[in-house]
Formats: structure tokens, C-alpha cells, sequence
């Protein structure tokens, strides 16, 4: 009974789970019966029976690689979600090169280095769920040049490992979040801001999105049964976005 229990356990390696977006998702995949593997620099504030927590800071490669191997010879892990993400909000005249490169690390050159150290389990086990969470930002956004850059990055490598991987059975899709109530989003749009306001504005449903809502959709593209949805990406974004990436 013990070895059936082990086999049918699934698990799902979510890079910065342990707040916002990340952790929603964390939740609400633990709720649905998953065991989530978290890479983050911090731990979570609360702690769930079916999480294994490593600090990890994605940026460094060394280390990110070596939490690769040893989480996967620990876990058979057929799930991802590229979730962890930094943003340095700047205009094209203030944005360094340091920025740049050090918001694309995080962004973009983690993603693929998760996505390498997953890529055996997934292909022997002929499936594979993959997300990436990229942002509406992506579709531009003024003073975000490295940000919006970097995860307009990543849905170019959403499609691309869609193609590549599909005949392994592994879908690879990207969620775009709109305005999201996290440390991150109020960290870069104060509240008392005209800019934050003008976000607000230009949001049809007249309110900022919830963590838990990008949870909802991660959780359904990374079921079992979503298998013939790939190469796509979802905004969830109150309507904002509507018009706008046609």
C-alpha cells in the first residue's frame, strides 16, 4: 500500500511559493492533493504537511542547479511553475545594465535552468505539466524596460517548449497576471500613487486581482486533464488586456 501511495503522489516544484502569487498557488495545489516543492530565499510563514521547502536563491545558478538534482533524485517531480520574479521599475534613460541583467536572471535564466532539471522525470514518465508566470506587462508598460522585457521573454519560451516538448507529453503554458494584491505589485505601485490609481482606472472590473484567482488557473492548466492546451498564455488580468495583444 505504502509503494501504491508513493506512486500516485504527485509533486510540483514552484519557484518563489512562499509569498504572493506563489504561495496561492502553493495552497491551493496542496488543497487539490498535490506535494509542493518550494524554492524560495525565504520560508513561509506557515508551513503545510505536504511541502518541502528549500532556500534557494534562483539567481544563483550554482546553487539553483544543485537544488535541482537533489530535489529530483528525492521526488519524482513532473510539475512546474516558473513563478519567482524580481522587478526594478525603471525608465529606458534610468535602466542599467545591472538591472537588466539581474532582473533576466530571475525571470527568464531560472525558468530554463528549472525547466533542464526537470526535463528526465518528465520525459520518462512521458508527461509533463509546465507554467510560467509572466505578467501583462509583457504587452508594455511604462517604466517596467527589464521587467516587461523579461516576461515578454517568457512567453516567446512558452511557445518554443510547447513545440519542442509535445511529443513527450508535456504541455508548457504561461499565465499573465494583471494588477495582483502581492508585496511585489504594492512594493512597485504605492497606494497613494497617481499611477497606481490610473492602474485602477484601466481595469474593466474596477478592482485589483486576488492572488487565489491566478492560483485557480495555474491549478487547471497543470491537471492531468489539461493535456491538449499548450503554447498558450492566460491573462488574468480583469479584462485589461482586452484589445491590446491583438
Amino acid at each position: 500500500m505504502d509503494s501504491q501511495n508513493q506512486v500516485a503522489k504527485e509533486y510540483v516544484l514552484i519557484t518563489g511559493a512562499s509569498r504572493g502569487i506563489g504561495r496561492a498557488i502553493a495552497k491551493r495545489l496542496i488543497a487539490d492533493g498535490m506535494h509542493v516543492i518550494n524554492f524560495d530565499k525565504i520560508a513561509p510563514k506557515e508551513s503545510f504537511a505536504h511541502e518541502n521547502f528549500y532556500e534557494v536563491d534562483v539567481s544563483n545558478e550554482t546553487v539553483l542547479r544543485s537544488a535541482l538534482i537533489e530535489a529530483t533524485l528525492k521526488h519524482p517531480i513532473t510539475r512546474l511553475v516558473n513563478n519567482a520574479g524580481i522587478v526594478r521599475p525603471a525608465t529606458i534613460e534610468q535602466t542599467s545594465t545591472e538591472d537588466f541583467y539581474a532582473v533576466m536572471n530571475v525571470n527568464v535564466a531560472a525558468a530554463i535552468i528549472c525547466v533542464q532539471g526537470l526535463l528526465p522525470a518528465m520525459k520518462a514518465a512521458h508527461f509533463g505539466r509546465i507554467v510560467n508566470i509572466s505578467s501583462r506587462a509583457a504587452l508594455g508598460k511604462e517604466e517596467r524596460i527589464a521587467y516587461a522585457t523579461s516576461k515578454a521573454g517568457l512567453l516567446g519560451l512558452t511557445r518554443t517548449l510547447a513545440l519542442e516538448l509535445a511529443a513527450d507529453g508535456i504541455t508548457v503554458n504561461a499565465i499573465g497576471p494583471g494588477p495582483i494584491a502581492t508585496e511585489l505589485f504594492q512594493s512597485a505601485n504605492p497606494p497613494s500613487a497617481p499611477a497606481t490609481q490610473r492602474i485602477l482606472d484601466s481595469v474593466p472590473l474596477g478592482r485589483i486581482g486576488q492572488p487565489e484567482e491566478v492560483a485557480h488557473i495555474a491549478a487547471s492548466l497543470l491537471d492531468q486533464r489539461a493535456g491538449f492546451t499548450t503554447g498558450q498564455v492566460v491573462y488574468v488580468c480583469g479584462g485589461m488586456t482586452v484589445g491590446l495583444h491583438q
